[in-house]
């Protein structure tokens, strides 16, 4: 499926994301700007590069639940819920945010990701009452701060950014009202938050385990699923092989670290950076995904060939010691 262009990009001083945020707008003028306007609920976000996919069918919730490391068995219409698609090795393979309306399951996955999605889940129908259908081409995501209200309330939900994604038909982006944030500022939040992002902020090495996603895209009291046994057994022993981390990076370097560069801790490089951003508050932050060993303490340098060194201090989301034997400690 080609990659369809916004029709919000033509609205005043916007300027068009690169890479995988193609289609939509970098910023409209002033992320900075922008993200303030996020924060103060004032604004929204074209997220309608990213692809929807549809699951309808009186078999979708159970399907789901027996498919994916999340628990869909009773989800009430209008709760979002995060997924994820594991090999049998326990890798993340897929990403899937959602909301089911009481009739179809929506969902909306990275950008080119629909393809490859529906045709695994198209081959593990089998006998059960559900129909797949990529609607990327008719319907787009937007997303809003602060609680769902209004027409598309059964169509949206609330996510860990303190916002809401909503499912709209793709015809009406052009006469959205209000003003537009854009990717570079939502970008910034996502990681001020530590919430990262598959093909990001992981490989294909990564399982859930080391990015923060037990309890959030993994339910760790259901049935099997493929993948469970490496994330049952990385969680009941603990020590997961890398941990994500939020780093805050020297300011006085006018560039932001690109994803894959160098994450170093003295002579060794121990990690790669995933996504970074310029927060208003913060300044320039990112997500990177290190060695479970790295002293949290330590100053870790951003290193890469024709760019100056940039260092950064380490802020904990990931326990060195996560699973299922770290209690809190008194």
């Amino acid at each position: 499926m080609s990659r369809m262009r916004s029709p919000l990009l033509d609205r005043p001083g916007a300027v068009e994301a690169d890479g995988p945020d193609a289609g939509v707008a970098a910023h409209y003028g002033s992320d900075l700007r922008e993200q303030r306007a996020l924060v103060a609920g004032t604004a929204f976000v074209d997220l309608s590069h990213r692809d929807v996919v549809t699951i309808t069918g009186p078999d979708r919730l159970t399907w789901l639940h027996a498919l994916t490391t999340q628990y869909f068995e009773g989800l009430k219409p209008g709760t979002s819920t995060t997924a994820l698609l594991l090999s049998p090795t326990g890798h993340v393979e897929h990403v899937m945010y959602g909301v089911d309306d009481g009739e179809t399951f929506w969902l909306h996955t990275e950008p080119g990701a629909a393809a490859a999605l529906v045709e695994w889940l198209q081959k593990m129908v089998f006998m059960s009452r559900v129909e797949i259908a990529d609607v990327t081409d008719d319907y787009a995501i937007i997303w809003r701060p602060g609680t769902a209200e209004g027409e598309y309330l059964s169509r949206s939900g609330e996510d860990s950014l303190g916002g809401h994604e909503v499912f709209l038909p793709r015809a009406e982006l052009a006469g959205l009202d209000g003003p537009a944030a854009g990717i570079w500022a939502y970008e910034a939040l996502r990681i001020e938050a530590g919430a990262p992002r598959f093909g990001l902020d992981t490989d294909e090495r990564a399982i859930p385990n080391e990015l923060g996603w037990l309890g959030v895209g993994v339910h760790l009291n259901k049935g099997c699923y493929r993948g469970q046994e490496t994330v049952a057994r990385v969680h009941n022993l603990g020590r997961p092989p890398r941990r994500i981390v939020r780093l805050l990076l020297d300011g006085s370097v006018d560039h932001l670290p690109a994803h894959g560069y160098a994450v170093k801790a003295g002579d060794k490089q121990i990690g790669f950076i995933g996504s970074a951003a310029r927060h208003h508050e913060l300044g320039p932050i990112a997500l990177a995904l290190v060695k479970r060993n790295v002293d949290p303490a330590a100053v870790l340098e951003i290193v890469a060939e024709d760019q100056p060194t940039v260092t950064a201090t380490q802020e904990l989301l990931v326990d060195p010691e996560a699973g299922l034997h770290v209690r809190a400690r008194l």
